[in-house]
C-alpha cells in the first residue's frame, strides 16, 4: 500500500473546514473574528517560521500559551509540518514546567509573554530554544532575546499544506496530572485523534456548521483541547472563546453570540446556577455536556430547569482521547450515570484488586472501569513499565471504579485512590456526596478520608455553604445528623469542616489531595 494511502493528520481537521468554509467564522476572542481561511493561512505562515526554527516531522513543539487566537494557529501550525504537539498546563511553575519540556524531548517552546516568567526560566534550564508570542512588554526579561512567533510570521509565506502523517504516528502529548509522582504524558496518535473527534462530532455532540460553541475551557487540556475547538472546528462551527471562565462574562457571551453549545466541568454549572437567581437572560443553548468530575444530580435539574437546556454527562481520559462514554440523544438520558460507550470504544468491568490480567466481574458489581478501541492511547511517553501496568490484555486500565446497569449504562462510583477503607468497609465519596449536596446549608461539598488511627481513615465531609448559611460546630452537627439518616452507618461523616472555596484543576475538578493534607494539618 501506497505510503498516501495510510496518511492522516489532525491538522486536516482545520485544514478542511478552511477549504469548505474559508469564509465562516471559526473563533471569535473579545472584537477580533477568525475565519477558516484566515486561520488556517495562519497556521500555515506559523508552520513555515518553525520549519526555518529546524521543526520537521516527529519534532516536538511545546506549546505553553493561555485560551488565545495564537494557541490553535501554534497548534495546527505545529501539527502542520508533522511535529508533535505538548501543551503545557499554564499555571505550572519553572521546574514543573522543565521537567515536560525533559521528558517530552521538546524541540523548541512556544511561550506567550504573560508567561515568560515561569517558562523562560524553564526553557533555559532544560536548554531548550524558546519563541514567544504575545510578548508585548518591552522590559521583560526573561523574554529577551527570544523570536517573536506571531511578528514573523505575519511576514512569512505559508507552506502549501500539511505533512502527510500515518494514521499511527504521535500527534499529541497530553501530561496527566500526576496523581502518583511525576505527571506522565500520554501519547495520543493521529488515529486516536481524529477518530475521537470525528465519532463525537456525530454522537454526542451532534455537532454542526451552524453551531456556536462557548469555549470557556482551557485550550491546554483535553476537554477545551479535542472535546471543544476540535470537534467545533471539525464540525465547520463558531467558537466564541474565553480567556478563562467567569460566570457573568460567560452569561454576557453566550447571549452576546447566541452560543448553541456549552461544554463544562460542574463548578462551572454550580456557578451559572447561582448567577440565574439574580439575571434573568437566558441564552438559546440547545444542549449542554459535562465532563471532568462527577456532576450532582440535583444540580443536573436545576440548570435542565432554569436555563430549559439538557445536559448529558459523560466520561473519559486524558489516555481515551479522552471520550469513553457519554449520555447521547440516541438514547434515553440516564441522570446519574455516564450513559454508554461512544462508536467503536468497549467499556469493561474488571476486578480492581488484580494487577496482572483483566477478569470481568458480573452486570451490577462494583469494578475497576477498562477500555478498550480507537481511543486507547500509544502509551505513556518513556514509561514503558507504567504503560504496561495500565494496559493490560488489551485493556486500558482505568484507575476509575464503576457500575454497568444490565443495558449497559456506566456509573463512575469512584476514583480507586479516592475511596476510603473506614473500619475495613470501602465507602465511595461520590455516593456520599450526593446525599449531601441536597442539604439546603451546602453549596458545595467533597468527600474525602482522612487518617485515623483505629479505623485506618474516617470520612471527612468538606464543605462550602451556602450564603445565608452560618458554618460551624452546630451547623456541622446538623449536617453529620442529616446524612446519618441517610446512609449506612460506616459511609456518614463524621467530621466537617467548611470553607470558602475548594481548590480547584484545570479542567475544575476539585483536588482532593490537597484539601486532605489540609484537614489533616487540622
Amino acid at each position: 500500500m501506497s505510503e498516501a494511502a495510510l496518511s492522516l493528520s489532525v491538522a486536516a481537521v482545520l485544514a478542511e473546514s478552511a477549504a469548505r468554509r474559508p469564509g465562516h467564522p471559526a473563533l471569535v476572542l473579545d472584537a477580533d473574528e477568525v475565519t477558516y481561511g484566515e486561520l488556517w493561512d495562519a497556521a500555515r505562515r506559523y508552520a513555515a517560521v518553525l520549519r526555518e526554527q529546524g521543526i520537521g516531522p516527529g519534532d516536538t513543539v511545546a506549546l505553553l500559551v493561555p485560551n488565545s487566537l495564537e494557541f490553535p494557529m501554534a497548534y495546527f501550525g505545529a501539527l502542520a509540518l508533522g511535529a508533535v504537539v505538548v501543551p503545557v498546563h499554564a499555571l505550572l511553575r519553572a521546574n514543573e514546567i522543565e521537567y515536560v519540556l525533559r521528558d517530552s524531548a521538546a524541540k523548541v517552546l512556544v511561550c506567550a509573554g504573560p508567561l515568560l516568567e515561569e517558562g523562560g526560566k524553564a526553557a533555559e534550564a532544560a536548554g531548550v530554544p524558546m519563541l514567544t508570542v504575545l510578548d508585548e512588554d518591552p522590559s521583560r526579561p526573561a523574554g529577551a532575546g527570544a523570536p517573536r512567533l506571531d511578528r514573523l510570521a505575519e511576514q512569512a509565506r505559508p507552506i502549501d499544506g500539511h505533512v502527510p502523517r500515518d494514521p499511527a504516528d504521535l500527534a499529541i502529548v497530553l501530561y496527566t496530572s500526576g496523581t502518583t509522582g511525576r505527571p506522565k504524558g500520554a501519547m495520543l496518535t493521529h488515529l486516536n485523534i481524529t477518530m475521537n473527534v470525528a465519532v463525537t462530532m456525530l454522537s454526542p455532540f451532534d455537532f454542526g456548521a451552524g453551531d456556536v460553541l462557548l469555549g470557556c475551557l482551557p485550550l491546554f487540556h483535553t476537554f477545551g483541547q479535542i472535546c471543544g475547538m476540535l470537534t467545533c472546528f471539525r464540525a465547520g462551527g463558531t467558537m466564541a472563546l474565553m480567556r478563562r471562565f467567569e460566570a457573568a462574562a460567560a452569561l454576557d457571551l453566550m447571549v452576546a453570540r447566541e452560543c448553541t453549545v456549552f461544554m463544562g466541568v460542574p463548578t462551572m454549572y454550580m456557578e451559572l446556577l447561582d448567577l440565574a437567581a439574580s439575571d434573568p437572560r437566558r441564552p438559546p443553548l440547545d444542549r449542554a455536556f459535562s465532563g471532568g468530575s462527577a456532576l450532582p444530580v440535583r444540580v443536573l435539574r436545576e440548570f435542565e430547569d432554569v436555563y430549559g437546556c439538557r445536559i448529558y454527562e459523560g466520561y473519559g481520559l486524558t489516555e481515551t482521547s479522552p471520550v469513553v462514554a457519554y449520555n447521547q440523544r440516541a438514547w434515553p438520558c440516564r441522570p446519574g450515570t455516564v450513559g454508554l460507550p461512544i462508536w467503536g470504544v468497549e467499556v469493561g468491568i474488571a476486578r480492581a484488586d488484580l494487577a496482572g490480567r483483566i477478569e470481568p466481574v458480573p452486570p451490577g458489581e462494583v469494578g475497576e472501569v477498562v477500555v478498550r478501541g480507537h481511543n486507547v492511547m500509544a502509551g505513556y511517553l518513556n514509561r514503558p513499565d507504567a504503560t504496561a501496568e495500565a494496559i493490560v490484555d488489551g485493556w486500558f486500565r482505568s484507575g476509575d471504579l464503576g457500575v454497568k446497569d444490565a443495558d449497559g449504562y456506566l456509573t463512575i462510583v469512584d476514583r480507586k485512590k479516592d475511596m476510603v477503607v473506614r473500619g475495613g468497609y470501602n465507602v465511595y465519596p461520590r455516593e456520599v456526596e450526593e446525599v449531601l449536596v441536597g442539604h439546603p446549608a451546602i453549596a458545595r461539598v467533597a468527600v474525602v478520608g482522612v487518617p485515623h488511627d483505629r479505623l485506618g481513615e474516617e470520612v471527612c465531609a468538606v464543605v462550602v455553604a451556602r450564603s445565608e448559611a452560618e458554618p460551624g460546630a452546630a451547623l456541622a452537627n446538623e449536617i453529620i445528623q442529616w446524612c446519618r439518616e441517610r446512609v449506612a452507618a460506616y459511609k456518614y461523616p463524621r467530621r466537617v469542616e467548611f470553607v470558602d472555596a475548594f481548590p480547584l484543576g484545570p479542567s475544575g475538578k476539585v483536588l482532593k489531595r490537597e484539601l486532605v493534607t489540609w484537614v489533616a494539618r487540622g
